[in-house]
C-alpha cells in the first residue's frame, strides 16, 4: 500500500528556505546596531534619530518573526505527524541557541573577572537562567539579554501549549494575548513597582510573539482569500510600514502601551506576509539578496556581541566608531563560524541518525531546511 503523500508546507519555500525572513532579520539587526551606535564616540550626530525607538522596533521585528516561524514549523509538524514532539523541539533549540549564548556569558564572566568590564550584582545569574527580563538593575553589557530571555520563555511555553491544548485553543490563547497585553501594559504603568517591566516582562511583550503565531495560524486561510491577496499587493499595503514608522516615534508612553505597540506588531506581520508572498518582486528580491541573507543568518551572533562594543558611555578606542562596529562584526563572525555552525552540524547529524549515511531517508529528504531562528 503506497505511503500517504506528505502534506504541503504551510509557507512556500525557495531552495528549501522560507523566503525573505533572513532579509527581514538583516533589517532588524541593522535597526538595533544603528540605535546602539548613536551616541558612541565619533559616530555622526543625527538629531532626528533620537525621535525613533529604533532598537525597540528592531527587537519587535525579531519577536514577530520568531512567533511566526516557530508556529509555522510546529503546525507543519502537526500536519505531518498529528502531534508535537517536545523532546525534538527542545533538542533543536538547545543546539541552535545555547552554545553561542553560554559562550557569550562565559566571556562576560572572564571580562569581569579580569576587571575589563563591570557587571551589576545578579547579572550573570539572570543571564544563565534566562530571567534578565525580570532583572531590571543590570549593566549595559548584559542589558540586551532581556529579549533572549523572552524568546526562551516563549520556547518553553508555546510548544507545550500546542501539544496539550491543541492548535485551535492555542491560537485562541495567542489572539487573547494580542487583545489583552495593551491593557495590561497600561495597568502596569499606574504601578511604580511594575512600570520598569513594561515591554520586557513576558506578559507585557508576549503580544509581539503572539501576533506572529496568529499570522502563522491564519496563513492557509489568507492564501486562499482572493480579496486579501489583492489588498496585500495593492497600494493599501504601504499603510502597514507607514503605521509601523509612525508608531515607532510615538512620543506618548501611554498611547504607545495601549495602541502603538499593537500597531507595530500588526504592521510587521503584514510586512512579513507581503515579503513572503511577493518574493519575486522588487521588495522580495532585495530581501533575498545575498548580502541581506548573509547578515540575517548572522543576526543572532551580531545581536549577542555588538553590546560589548557599541557602548554610548564607553571611552576606549575599542568602543569608538567605526572600530567598534568592525570589532562587533568580527566577534560575530568568529562566534558564527567557530561556535554556531559546528553545533548546527552536530544537530543535523543527530537528526539524521547514525545510519543516515548508509540508509537514505525519504522523510529526511522531504523535509525542507528552514531559516535558523534566534
Amino acid at each position: 500500500m503506497p505511503a500517504a503523500a506528505a502534506p504541503p508546507p504551510r509557507v512556500p519555500r525557495v531552495d528549501g528556505r522560507i523566503p525573505s525572513l533572513d532579509g527581514l532579520r538583516a533589517l532588524s539587526i541593522g535597526l538595533v546596531l544603528l540605535a546602539h551606535l548613536t551616541g558612541t564616540q565619533r559616530f555622526p550626530v543625527i538629531p532626528e534619530l533620537g525621535h525613533w525607538h529604533l532598537g525597540d522596533l528592531g527587537v519587535r521585528v525579531f519577536f514577530v518573526i520568531s512567533g511566526f516561524l516557530i508556529t509555522t514549523l510546529l503546525l507543519e509538524e502537526v500536519d505531518r505527524t498529528g502531534t508535537v514532539s517536545l523532546s525534538k523541539f527542545y533538542a533543536r533549540r538547545f543546539f541552535r541557541i545555547f552554545p553561542a549564548f553560554y559562550f557569550f556569558c562565559a566571556v562576560l564572566f572572564l571580562l569581569e573577572w579580569r576587571h575589563v568590564i563591570t557587571l551589576h550584582r545578579g547579572d550573570l545569574i539572570a543571564a544563565v537562567t534566562y530571567t534578565v527580563n525580570y532583572h531590571h538593575d543590570r549593566a549595559w553589557y548584559a542589558g540586551h539579554l532581556w529579549s533572549l530571555s523572552v524568546e526562551e520563555q516563549f520556547y518553553l511555553l508555546w510548544p507545550a501549549l500546542l501539544l496539550w491544548a491543541g492548535v485551535r485553543r492555542s491560537l485562541k490563547v495567542a489572539m487573547l494575548a494580542v487583545l489583552v497585553a495593551p491593557s495590561l501594559r497600561l495597568a502596569m504603568g499606574f504601578w511604580p513597582e511594575l512600570r520598569p517591566g513594561i515591554g520586557e516582562t513576558f506578559p507585557s511583550v508576549a503580544d509581539a510573539l503572539a501576533t506572529g503565531c496568529v499570522l502563522a495560524g491564519l496563513r492557509p486561510w489568507l492564501a486562499r482569500s482572493e480579496r486579501w491577496q489583492r489588498r496585500l499587493r495593492s497600494r493599501l499595503f504601504w499603510l502597514a510600514p507607514l503605521a509601523v514608522a509612525l508608531a515607532a516615534r510615538n512620543p506618548s508612553a501611554k498611547l504607545d502601551w495601549l495602541i502603538g505597540q499593537t500597531l507595530m506588531n500588526v504592521g510587521i506581520a503584514v510586512i512579513i506576509e507581503r515579503a513572503i508572498c511577493s518574493h519575486g518582486e522588487l521588495l522580495g528580491r532585495l530581501l533575498n539578496s545575498r548580502p541581506l541573507v548573509f547578515i540575517g543568518t548572522m543576526s543572532y551572533s551580531l545581536y549577542l556581541w555588538q553590546q560589548l562594543f557599541l557602548f554610548r558611555r564607553g571611552t576606549s578606542e575599542l568602543q569608538s566608531f567605526p572600530l567598534n562596529l568592525v570589532l562587533a562584526v568580527l566577534a560575530a563572525l568568529a562566534s558564527y563560524y567557530l561556535v554556531e555552525k559546528p553545533f548546527l552540524r552536530l544537530r543535523a547529524w543527530f537528526e539524521r541518525g547514525p545510519n543516515a549515511a548508509r540508509e537514505p531517508s525519504s522523510a529526511t529528504a522531504s523535509t525542507p531546511s528552514v531559516n535558523p531562528v534566534r
